[in-house]
């Protein structure tokens, strides 16, 4: 029987669909249908699809990568918006708080502070060490929106690593998962006889910094050609490390900079049409966030950008934003506040503290409203409806994970703005249909940027990650809708693009390096754009 596997699409999920011309003699030497590679592919399909729970498809994949790599990529690269939320956001959320207990065998290295003054030697025992190439590393303390989890952190590492193969072409081999145990503040874990991790509180900050010193020097001595990705330490450590470190070595942090990267590319699309409903300048939007951790102000840290890109001064494009914490609108004489929220609070503003979220609406004027709070439902029917009264199309982007913490559901956004809004979400939302007209979530998920950005540092061999590599990433993102994608008014490109986006965030990136003087490989200077692509490409990891 001869089988033709064709992608099709369903329900907006893209399926394979087997077609055959009807039993044949099999010719001698043929490969039995049992270990037929195309009939193996369906049969894990169903496999898959047989599972009813969100983290029984995360085991069964979790295996699959374990067994069959080859296989487990080329379906997810053929399955990509079915893959996605299983692998990662939001279901790695649940993997993360079930890890102990789901636990089948290590994957990646788990280095822990009674390591400390011996990490070299373990980084040594790593078998592929020749091709590390990328590491993401998380100490697992403040993991998505769910808090501490010590070393039940490790799946969003693996995670990560996982889109960077699947979205960038990075070799499997090359990758490094990594979650540092300096032991967890979250009790039940240390009670929990399953838990992986250290039984012990978290260790001091200054503890913690020497373990830092140690760790990186001997990342970069062990690894050479390796770039780190920080995921999710909690917010003070997180600006602490990726300021100590990023001018010494090859290294970003994700929450801080690739989120404020997918962002930021994000709201530039949803502007453009906010800007054409409204008849606004591109340089009066303004944009108020609900979260002021890291990832708050990481995000409002790169949409600077946007506005300095409309020629606003630096102290112009700050003046329009406004952060929002647990104790209300963030202002100067409101009193002692955390050192990174400092250079949004507002200096303009000397009157009694402000918290409901509707006032501090009717306050700003916002075009735009961002939410990295973690807080269900925050954006309820009374803040977006308000929204909707000062903008005929508002933004709104809930971008807590996972599901179960976003501040607003595409489906209450599109009924309390009878429509209009401009929509991105932190996870996953189907497309709704609203007056005859399918409308369609976006969803700023990192992985948009971080495949391609990681990429492009990795072929050009970036001694640092520059800022303005960053922003070239997020650029890229942002040019690369198509016109059917922007026919349906889409934030960010479909997913299903993934490959052909990293690859033109990856050209981006390296042009920007060279432009900076911090590529390594200066041989790719001589490329033209057109060959520079092609040698993109042709980098990229096919299963």
């Amino acid at each position: 029987m001869t089988i033709v596997l064709t992608p099709v699409w369903s329900n907006g999920v893209q399926k394979l669909k087997m077609e055959g011309t009807g039993p044949k003699p099999v010719p001698r030497g043929t490969v039995p249908a049992a270990h037929n590679e195309s009939i193996h592919a369906v049969r894990c399909m169903a496999q898959l699809r047989s599972k009813d729970k969100a983290i029984e498809k995360f085991i069964y994949l979790s295996q699959l990568k374990h067994t069959d790599e080859n296989m487990f990529y080329r379906l997810c690269l053929m399955n990509m918006a079915e893959f996605t939320p299983i692998i990662y956001t939001p279901t790695v959320g649940d993997a993360c708080l079930q890890h102990s207990h789901i636990f089948r065998r290590p994957e990646g290295l788990y280095i822990s502070i009674q390591d400390k003054g011996k990490i070299g030697s373990i980084l040594r025992n790593w078998p592929r060490s020749k091709d590390a190439r990328i590491s993401v590393v998380t100490d697992g303390s403040r993991i998505l929106g769910l808090g501490d989890l010590g070393v039940n952190g490790m799946p969003i590492s693996i995670g990560k690593l996982s889109l960077y193969v699947a979205g960038a072409g990075i070799r499997p081999s090359s990758t490094i998962p990594i979650c540092l145990d300096l032991g967890t503040n979250t009790q039940r874990y240390l009670d929990d006889p399953l838990y992986l991790g250290l039984r012990h509180k978290r260790v001091s900050d200054d503890v913690m910094t020497e373990f830092m010193e140690e760790f990186m020097h001997e990342m970069s001595v062990n690894f050479p050609k390796l770039l780190v990705q920080f995921e999710d330490f909690s917010t003070d450590h997180a600006f602490l490390y990726l300021e100590k470190f990023r001018h010494r070595y090859p290294l970003f942090n994700d929450d801080i900079q690739g989120t404020g990267a997918v962002v930021l590319s994000g709201f530039i699309n949803a502007a453009k049409l906010s800007s054409a409903a409204s008849g606004r300048p591109l340089s009066e939007h303004r944009i108020l966030f609900l979260g002021a951790g890291s990832a708050g102000v990481g995000v409002a840290m790169q949409l600077m950008s946007f506005f300095k890109l409309q020629g606003l001064s630096e102290a112009e494009a700050r003046s329009r934003i406004y952060l929002v914490d647990s104790q209300g609108l963030i202002f100067d004489s409101r009193g002692p506040m955390a050192e990174h929220k400092k250079y949004f609070s507002r200096s303009d503003y000397h009157g009694p503290p402000m918290t409901d979220l509707v006032d501090i609406i009717g306050h700003v004027k916002p075009t735009a409203l961002f939410g990295l709070s973690t807080i269900k439902n925050a954006f309820n029917q009374s803040v977006v409806e308000t929204m909707a009264a000062l903008n005929p199309r508002p933004i709104i982007f809930p971008l807590s994970n996972p599901v179960r913490l976003s501040e607003c559901e595409f489906h209450d956004a599109i009924e309390w703005t009878q429509g209009s809004v401009l929509f991105a979400s932190g996870s996953p939302f189907p497309e709704e249909s609203f007056n005859g007209k399918m409308l369609y979530p976006g969803q700023g998920n990192n992985m948009y940027v971080f495949p391609g950005m990681g990429l492009g540092a990795i072929l050009c061999q970036t001694k640092t990650m520059t800022d303005s590599m960053v922003e070239a990433a997020s650029l890229g993102l942002a040019d690369s809708l198509t016109q059917s994608e922007k026919k349906d008014d889409l934030i960010y490109p479909r997913l299903e693009r993934i490959r052909e986006i990293s690859a033109f965030i990856a050209f981006r990136v390296i042009r920007k390096a060279q432009e900076e003087g911090v590529d390594r490989l200066t041989d790719l200077r001589a490329l033209s754009d057109d060959k520079l692509m092609k040698h993109i490409q042709s980098r990229m990891w096919n299963p």
